[in-house]
């Protein structure tokens, strides 16, 4: 399958230098970023064929956690933001179990792609992982099924929607809740958020969206799962480094095993 049949480059012309800066003003602007349609349905039906046929190799995890994902911290109460918990309950496919030949390893290994992404993202170099578990992972999320509210360790995120869920699954966040490099931790807006009592943003992401988002002060979740339909999502992750692994625990806590 050659680019042109896996992303809309008609609509989304990323090679373009006019473009790139367009979206990048935008993201910078607001933190986050989304294209609908950006991969075409021919694309984006053999993702979720790909992902279906793996189903029985997903990893499955339900965990609580608190929002800032660091263990407790006993000079706060349980009921205190800093160690308040939520729940994430999902299945994951790892990057070994992704055929060598599909369309969302041909758009991750991309150049222009990848240049697209470092202008956007400001960034001088998009590498892949050096584990073999945590370059392309798909997402599968049930009914019922949620990740929980958290901030991101990660300064940026790449997701890309393969099946929308008929209900619920919403994408939902609150810009600017914290300042990590200042330790501005922001416990009274979380618990707002906890509590429900803050007006939240949500994304709607039809299947073929892709999504550019910081989440490392903005607080974010996906809503459970009320439907039916399994919630599929691509999550792209590079490293502005090369030779960057997952550490093992986060891997067996994310994947079920290291290689």
């Amino acid at each position: 399958m050659e680019l042109k049949d896996i992303i809309d480059l008609k609509a989304f012309p990323i090679g373009n230098t006019d473009f790139r800066a367009a979206c990048k003003k935008e993201f910078n602007e607001t933190g986050v970023f989304v294209m609908p349609g950006f991969v075409q349905k021919g694309a984006i039906d053999t993702i979720r064929d790909e992902g279906i046929a793996n189903k029985d190799k997903v990893f499955k995890s339900t965990k609580q956690h608190n929002v800032y994902l660091t263990p407790k911290d006993e000079r706060f109460a349980d009921d205190h933001a800093r160690n308040r918990l939520v729940t994430s309950s999902k299945g994951c496919i790892t990057d070994d179990l992704m055929p060598q030949g599909s369309p969302l390893r041909q758009l991750y290994d991309a150049p222009v792609f990848r240049s697209f992404l470092c202008d956007v993202l400001g960034e001088d170099a998009m590498h892949q992982y050096a584990d073999p578990l945590s370059s392309i992972n798909l997402h599968f999320a049930e009914k019922g099924e949620e990740l929980g509210w958290h901030f991101d360790n990660s300064s940026f995120a790449i997701t890309l929607m393969v099946q929308a869920p008929e209900k619920g699954g919403k994408f939902e966040y609150v810009n600017a809740v914290r300042d990590a490099d200042l330790g501005e931790m922001g416990f009274e807006k979380v618990n707002e958020i906890l509590d429900g009592k803050a007006p939240v943003e949500i994304v709607e992401a039809d299947a073929g969206t892709l999504v550019f988002f910081r989440g490392r002060n903005s607080i974010h979740r996906v809503a459970p799962n009320e439907g039916d339909l399994t919630r599929i999502l691509a999550v792209l992750a590079y490293n502005a480094e090369p030779g960057v692994e997952l550490s093992e625990a986060a891997r067996m806590t994310f994947y079920g095993r290291l290689s």
